[in-house]
């Protein structure tokens, strides 16, 4: 879901083209990398083929984040409505030089009430890295409960609900 959204000090609204620079940053910075995966994005053409591709997909929404007074794109909030996946999926990503101010859960939280307001989704989920601490807690403060732990492609994740989910996948 695409969103214009304005808060206290941000202003939230959907990745466009001219993004192609901070993508390129974001995707490229310690966290992404440890905790997202490597995109393999390192020039502006590469960045603006990714942010098409999100673009074209209607069940991929990237919404950028930036600072009010200087209109610096500074984090991400998405939504993925994953085939494989029963509920859409939220996520986010900062810029590290901007964490620890408290950027990303006003983002996050502004975009969860608008999605909330829309009364379109059943629930809302989270899936994360289980050593992923910092999303984690950002998750708890956002209201999503820890569900459990499953593997998907070898890979051990940490699975996170708005609801109370009475039947698992694992």
């Amino acid at each position: 879901m695409y969103i214009n959204i304005e808060t206290e000090r941000l202003r939230i609204r959907p990745i466009k083209l001219t993004d192609a620079e901070f993508i390129i940053e974001l995707v490229n910075s310690e966290g992404w990398l440890k905790f997202i995966g490597n995109r393999n994005i390192s020039d502006i053409i590469d960045a603006k083929k990714y942010i098409q591709k999100i673009l074209d997909d209607t069940k991929i929404f990237y919404n950028v984040f930036e600072l009010k007074e200087s209109q610096k794109a500074i984090g991400i909030v998405t939504f993925l409505e994953r085939e494989d996946e029963r509920f859409p999926d939220i996520g986010f990503a900062l810029l590290p030089e901007f964490e620890k101010k408290g950027y990303t859960i006003e983002a996050s939280k502004a975009y969860l009430k608008e999605i909330d307001t829309s009364n379109e989704y059943e629930n809302i989920i989270a899936i994360t890295l289980p050593d992923n601490q910092k999303s984690i807690r950002l998750l708890r403060k956002l209201g999503l409960k820890y569900q459990g732990e499953y593997k998907k492609r070898g890979e051990t994740l940490s699975y996170h609900s708005l609801k109370k989910l009475k039947e698992t996948r694992w």
